[in-house]
């Protein structure tokens, strides 16, 4: 592949970026390596791990009594994590490459975490990248920083709104402005309300138009990113060196997870290997209330078919709801469609006794032992989102979205933790992108060949 060098972050590197993951899954060892190997590495800052003088990974214990109270300590975590990880991708990347840290805009205390990590690991970090929001302060803090910015989008629209409120007054620290593909990308994707999630565009158009965005605020020479769906290079030779397109960098997201270096564990590493077209999905189960990109596990299994044992019910008969239906310990009762009141006694002859209550005014039907497990992680919420659908938590005053708690959603923060930690592949959120089947297709990883990473960034750049 004729792959030239491009500046980013104030320095020539190889186009190749290694996307950032949360929560662990991209960390100072892989981004280190990446860097080492010429590119652009990329560690989480969210809630990134931390380590003891002997060298052991510190747990995330939570103490507070208050949501506000663990929400603190939360942000203490991510900040101690962000600057841990930024050390040893420094120390690993031996002054190669180039170094970027990954936060989503909507996490819970995004600004403090990115300023606490920015003054801790001053020049570690050359570039943010950011996306999963609209995170127009973004610019302001990376020039006061002096580190670049990559701002992550999926349309020409959401660059230019950004750009006219606020980028256009830091031009000077633009590094590079991702496009996402949303429909390809793993983990939040950021489709729109008008944007059918079963019908994938092109890229190449909307690259195009993003293309034409910039040029017009005379962004000729900044480069573009694109990320979601990047697997063999030689599938995107007409967007090398296309005139139309501009300088022009590829994000690799879902292969640096089946490296050496990659701190996923074994289990998940090996899952990856065996999956197959059609295995990975987009859904709305986040408590973020984005469009993700998962794996069809037992995880993702089981929120499926908890949202699908539900039923509307009014607090008065109305309608089509003149059945009352006895929920809660006290059985007070609610009133449903006929039909419905069959369901719902069905579902509870197979033990799916317990009704729970949904913001859109409609029950879900769980065991007794789900809804224990439910309502103790609403309750233990930590506060790692902006807001939350799941627990109704919102970086406000009133600690609150001021909606009710969705049961239909789940705990991203503890299933997160656990699958990169190790527990249990199969009944924890597994992200992906979906380009994640073509492992078991791909020969550079038959017979469950596992390359490092500077094994894997020669590969690339072979086109393959």
């Amino acid at each position: 592949m004729n792959l030239q060098p491009l500046r980013m972050s104030g320095k020539e590197v190889l186009p190749l970026i290694e996307g950032g993951k949360g929560i662990s899954v991209s960390n100072g060892e892989s981004a280190g390596a990446w860097a080492a190997a010429g590119g652009v590495g990329t560690f989480s800052g969210v809630n990134a791990a931390s380590f003891n003088e002997a060298g052991a990974r510190i747990p995330q214990t939570y103490t507070g009594r208050t949501r506000a109270a663990r929400h603190e300590e939360l942000v203490a975590w991510a900040i101690a994590g962000g600057i841990a990880q930024a050390r040893i991708a420094h120390e690993i990347a031996g002054g190669r490459g180039r170094l970027h840290m990954n936060v989503l805009w909507e996490m819970g205390g995004a600004v403090r975490v990115l300023e606490g990590v920015l003054d801790g690991a001053q020049g570690l970090v050359h570039g943010i990248t950011c996306g999963a929001g609209m995170p127009y302060r973004l610019a302001e803090i990376s020039a006061r920083h002096g580190v670049y910015y990559y701002p992550i989008i999926s349309s020409a629209r959401a660059f230019n709104a950004l750009w006219k409120r606020a980028y256009g007054k830091y031009p000077e620290w633009l590094g590079a402005v991702v496009y996402e593909d949303p429909w390809r990308a793993g983990g939040h994707n950021g489709l729109s309300n008008s944007e059918d999630p079963e019908k994938p565009e092109n890229p190449f158009p909307r690259v195009k138009a993003l293309r034409a965005a910039m040029n017009g605020f005379g962004l000729h020479a900044t480069p573009i990113v694109m990320a979601g769906g990047v697997w063999w290079l030689k599938e995107w030779q007409d967007w090398i060196g296309n005139p139309e397109l501009g300088p022009l960098a590829f994000q690799f997201g879902t292969r640096p997870l089946l490296t050496q270096e990659s701190p996923i564990p074994a289990a998940w590493k090996k899952k990856l290997l065996t999956l197959q077209e059609g295995a990975i999905f987009l859904n709305r189960f986040s408590p973020t209330g984005f469009y993700s990109s998962a794996v069809r596990n037992g995880f993702m299994q089981e929120l499926m078919e908890r949202s699908a044992r539900q039923i509307p019910y009014s607090a008065e008969a109305a309608g089509a709801h003149t059945v009352p239906l006895p929920v809660g310990p006290r059985g007070h009762g609610v009133f449903v469609a006929p039909a419905d009141r069959e369901r719902a006694e069905a579902w509870r002859g197979l033990g799916f006794t317990e009704a729970m209550r949904t913001p859109d005014s409609t029950l879900i039907f769980v065991t007794p032992e789900k809804k224990r497990k439910i309502l103790d992680a609403q309750i233990g919420c930590m506060g790692c989102l902006s807001a939350c659908t799941f627990s109704n938590w919102a970086c406000n005053e009133a600690g609150s979205t001021g909606r009710k708690p969705d049961p239909r959603s789940f705990c991203i923060q503890k299933t997160l933790q656990n699958i990169a930690h190790g527990v249990d592949v199969e009944n924890n959120l597994m992200f992906s992108g979906h380009n994640g089947w073509r492992f078991a297709q791909d020969p550079f990883y038959a017979n469950g060949f596992i390359p490092t990473v500077r094994q894997l960034v020669e590969r690339i750049q072979t086109g393959e």
